[in-house]
């Protein structure tokens, strides 16, 4: 009755049908830890931001990986802006997605020691070789509020770290090339400031990270899981489906058969006659 599941058709479709259901489970639990991946985050970003400022170098120094945890963790700096050594990063973006640069100012610590400022966006210059119009730094001593950031890698941040770029451009936020460039250390991380906040709307100020949207990922994963519970009945539909067709088939050739083998009433009757001749004359 089920013989025709081992016809290549159906070995194929079976075969395809038993991939794809560990296939989509599989993908709705890659759907759900980004899901909790991301309210974890979410979570971070809140207590971080909501923690009181420390001074910057309290919780980072030279050569420090800022560590997950502390992520966007709420510091101040106090010192002096070295303008003399300001870079601009390239492609970055405005809050409304225009393509521009950050720009990144060393800034001297009272205390000793030099952390990397990123003072918000700027639109590019007319040539991309040539380095944009920065808005000046404030003079003197300022105390800078801002968001720690961890040190920006191609690895990280998926942006290709290019070679030969215009004097005073860079790709990545760095500390270590950084440091290279300044000759002196550089604390880990960097800030992305948040105060004081320019008089004149520029560098346009980089918006706080998203802490309440947890995205689509729980809905695809509930998604793909269902998909992975209607193979199996799709499968099923198939099999009934196809054996309902092949005994109607079956049946069919069979009417037919019986058909075929009954005599047509006109050849009936001209035997009837024939034989009835046949007794009289004898």
């Amino acid at each position: 009755m089920y013989r025709f599941l081992l016809t290549r058709q159906w070995v194929i479709l079976t075969l395809l049908t038993l991939v794809l259901i560990p296939t989509m489970v599989e993908l709705g639990f890659w759907q759900l830890h980004r899901h909790q991946h991301r309210v974890a985050q979410n979570s971070l970003i809140s207590q971080n931001l909501k923690a009181d400022p420390v001074p910057v170098a309290r919780i980072t120094s030279p050569g420090h990986t800022v560590p997950r945890a502390d992520y966007w963790r709420a510091v101040t700096a106090t010192g002096t802006f070295d303008t003399a050594h300001e870079v601009v990063v390239r492609r970055r973006t405005s809050d409304d997605d225009r393509i521009g640069f950050h720009v990144l100012t060393p800034l001297d610590l009272k205390g000793g020691g030099t952390v990397l400022v990123n003072r918000g966006w700027i639109p590019t210059a007319a040539s991309q070789q040539t380095f944009p119009k920065v808005p000046a730094a404030p003079r003197g001593e300022v105390t800078v509020a801002g968001r720690l950031k961890a040190d920006e890698t191609t690895g990280s941040s998926g942006i290709k770290d290019l070679a030969g770029l215009p004097d005073r451009q860079v790709m990545l936020i760095n500390s270590s090339q950084q440091s290279q460039l300044l000759s002196r250390p550089v604390l880990g991380g960097y800030i992305e400031q948040t105060s004081p906040e320019p008089t004149d709307g520029t560098p346009e100020p980089i918006a706080s990270p998203d802490d309440s949207s947890i995205g689509p990922h729980m809905a695809y994963a509930v998604q793909w899981w269902l998909f992975a519970a209607g193979v199996p009945v799709g499968w099923v539909i198939l099999v009934r489906r196809e054996k309902r067709d092949r005994l109607e088939a079956v049946k069919q050739a069979a009417a037919q058969d019986e058909a075929a083998e009954q005599p047509e009433p006109a050849t009936a009757w001209k035997a009837a006659e024939t034989t009835s001749r046949t007794y009289r004359s004898a």
